[in-house]
């Protein structure tokens, strides 16, 4: 019986294993079966694979038609199957090439056939792309995901329109036409990446929260920031990722493999950037570290290696909130269902913000609070001690004076702009890597006490701090980073009292964001 066989690749979590498609053409009652786990999606494929090949102007093969997916036990979804199962449907039927399936090894096909035989674009083919170049294969995609694996530096891409288009390069009549299709030659990463976007010298006054800022920015440490409605927190937040360095090469094609399993947009356009995600306060648990059937990464995921924003942060669902503790202290995301599960990368910069209290006047001297104290216990009972302690910086952002605003008040240093942090940023990261081999935020409690070096002065500072404030070991820990970092600032090798000062301090306000006591 005549059999044919193609090459794909599926998608479980960041890997893509390779997928056989094979053809079997049988005699009896005309059917058109498919077997191997396949999804909807993939199930209906049959109709559109029909309706392709026959307005291609190919005979659609008579009697029993078996499609196998293989490996059967791997979950199949999406319409990137499409070609290489018509595709293997004209190789069993001889209609292609007298060379037979031959002709189809060392390569890999990929597109969603519309029923007139264009080929549409898929997700996830920057994962398969990446797959493909380690295994030395070629692969063939639509034009229109041509730039989502051109990020990948090494293997052979080529793009085509049509399923027409693809056989005849195949056949060898028209590979001048195929080659020649606008693949993107491997690009580096983008020069305005490193470059910073929205400036920092925009946010009037509040120099405190600014270097807290930079504090966050240089040793990848996790901030929540407080203050009335207008003060600045979310202009803060988003001045954030333009003082953090472009990503390397390797840590580029980590980001855009994740944002390719979750979209379809052009992902060259931003290659190197790093991924600034603000999801609204009504998000999901799914939505915010991801799940559903496919096991989809969440948005703690797609912050990898840039920022998570949580605006109003006690207005999320307070199960939502707790999904978040094992991401921040592990830095990935191990999503288990009946039938797969999939491990994504986390390692996201937590930036939250909220108002003191339900109103958000509490404190202002310019507005009357009209909360209660049961109301305010309330508001800030919502986000738990064990989150808040792993949160790092913790810092008031007041209203602004009318002076401040507009420009006019008097005495004031110039305003830091975003080239100047992200130079100092960039210089106590270089420290931290060279010395630490990861960043501050990331440091292991075992490697923080051999490098970690406060002086006698700051160790007694460092020790009273902890008894007075009550310091959780794992607080305790976060102060010492905290502190190494202002050192990196700094450029000093030691940790002085005056760095651990600074660290308490941008940790002092955490007391705001506790329970208030009862009445």
């Amino acid at each position: 019986m005549p059999i044919a066989a193609t090459f794909c690749r599926g998608q479980l979590g960041l890997t893509a294993p390779l997928v056989q498609v094979e053809v079997n053409l049988g005699a009896g009652l005309p059917t058109f079966s498919i077997v191997g786990l396949p999804a909807t999606a993939v199930k209906e494929s049959k109709e559109r694979v029909r309706a392709a090949l026959t307005n291609s102007g190919f005979e659609f093969p008579a009697g029993r038609i078996t499609v196998n997916l293989a490996p059967a036990d791997l979950p199949k979804e999406g319409g990137r199957f499409d070609l290489p199962i018509a595709l293997a449907i004209l190789l069993a039927s001889r209609q292609l090439l007298e060379r037979g399936p031959e002709a189809a090894s060392g390569r890999e096909f990929y597109g969603e056939l519309s029923l007139s035989g264009e080929l549409l674009p898929v997700r996830g083919l920057t994962l398969a792309a990446a797959h493909a170049a380690r295994a030395g294969h070629e692969i063939i995609v639509p034009l229109a995901n041509v730039q989502d694996v051109g990020v990948v530096r090494q293997g052979r891409t080529l793009a085509a329109r049509s399923l027409l288009e693809v056989c005849a390069h195949l056949r060898g009549d028209a590979r001048e036409m195929l080659s020649r299709q606008p693949c993107l030659p491997n690009p580096a990463i983008d020069p305005d990446a490193s470059r910073p976007g929205l400036e920092l010298a925009d946010v009037r006054g509040q120099t405190f929260p600014k270097r807290a800022l930079v504090v966050a920015a240089a040793g990848f440490h996790s901030l929540l920031m407080s203050g009335p409605p207008g003060s600045g927190k979310t202009m803060l937040a988003q001045r954030l990722p333009g003082l953090l360095p472009a990503l390397s090469p390797a840590e580029a094609l980590e980001v855009a493999t994740i944002a390719s399993i979750s979209s379809h947009d052009s992902l060259p356009r931003r290659f190197g950037r790093r991924p600034f995600r603000a999801p609204h306060h009504t998000a999901s648990a799914n939505a915010l570290v991801g799940g559903g059937p496919q096991a989809r990464p969440g948005e703690v995921s797609l912050a990898h290696r840039g920022v998570l924003f949580l605006d109003e942060l006690p207005e999320f669902d307070r199960r939502v909130l707790e999904s978040l503790r094992e991401p921040l202290e592990n830095r990935t995301v191990v999503i288990s269902r009946a039938r797969l599960q999939a491990q994504y990368p986390a390692a996201f910069q937590l930036i939250a913000a909220m108002n003191p209290c339900p109103c958000g006047y509490l404190g202002d001297l310019a507005a009357s609070c009209r909360c209660t104290p049961a109301q305010v216990q309330a508001y800030r009972a919502r986000i738990s001690g064990p989150l808040l302690d792993r949160i790092d910086l913790f810092i008031e952002v007041p209203r602004l004076p009318v002076a401040d605003i507009a420009g006019l008040a008097a005495g004031h240093p110039p305003p830091l702009s975003s080239e100047d942090a992200a130079a100092a940023v960039l210089r106590a990261r270089e420290r931290q890597m060279s010395r630490n081999g990861c960043l501050n935020g990331e440091l292991p409690h075992a490697q923080l006490q051999v490098l970690a070096r406060p002086t006698a002065a700051a160790l007694e500072l460092l020790e009273r701090v902890f008894e007075r404030l009550g310091l959780t070991a794992r607080s305790y820990h976060r102060v010492l980073r905290v502190a190494l970092t202002s050192a990196d600032l700094e450029g000093s090798e030691v940790i002085g009292p005056t760095h651990i000062a600074e660290a308490v301090q941008l940790r002092r306000a955490a007391d705001v964001f506790r329970p208030a006591p009862a009445p």
